[in-house]
């Protein structure tokens, strides 16, 4: 099957009921979309799809086949951070950081269809488990790459 990840068509041989995840992680090489729970419940496995934000762990590498898929390893651009990575950053986010590339990726999908998301929307969007217990400076940095 073939899968487009950061602009670039992947062909697979893999079993269409496969995760996602481990068609990025395994097959492709891309280790910056984390393994976390494996039922779709923590985020850290979180991609775009279509610039929507998705739980790679419980998605079909075969739902995502020619769809528009961003990991983590494609959001900056040209050497150029996002500006969500450079609001985690000067926002000091990360703790342990595991969860972060799903966070970054929930973040920048609420970003997209809300351009200036309330505390409210942040809590209502952003469900990725954080047990470093970041999420004052998740939702501090998300309003910071808002204003950006």
């Amino acid at each position: 099957m073939r899968i487009t990840v950061n602009e670039t068509v992947h062909e697979l041989d893999v079993e269409p009921d496969m995760p996602l995840l481990w068609a990025l992680r395994d097959v492709l090489d891309l280790t910056g979309t984390k393994y976390g729970c494996g039922v779709a419940y923590c985020g850290a496995c979180t991609v775009l799809l279509d610039g929507q934000p998705v739980k790679s762990c419980s998605l079909p590498v075969a739902a995502a086949a020619d769809r528009a898929i961003t990991t983590i390893e494609g959001v900056a651009q040209g050497g150029t951070l996002h500006g969500v990575q450079q609001a985690w950053i000067e926002h000091q986010v990360p703790q342990c950081g595991y969860c972060q590339p799903g966070q970054i990726m929930a973040a920048i999908g609420l970003l997209r269809e809300k351009g200036d998301p309330s505390d409210a929307d942040i809590d209502a969007a952003i469900t990725n488990v954080c047990r470093c217990g970041t999420y004052t400076r998740i939702r501090t940095a998300i309003h910071a790459a808002a204003k950006a």
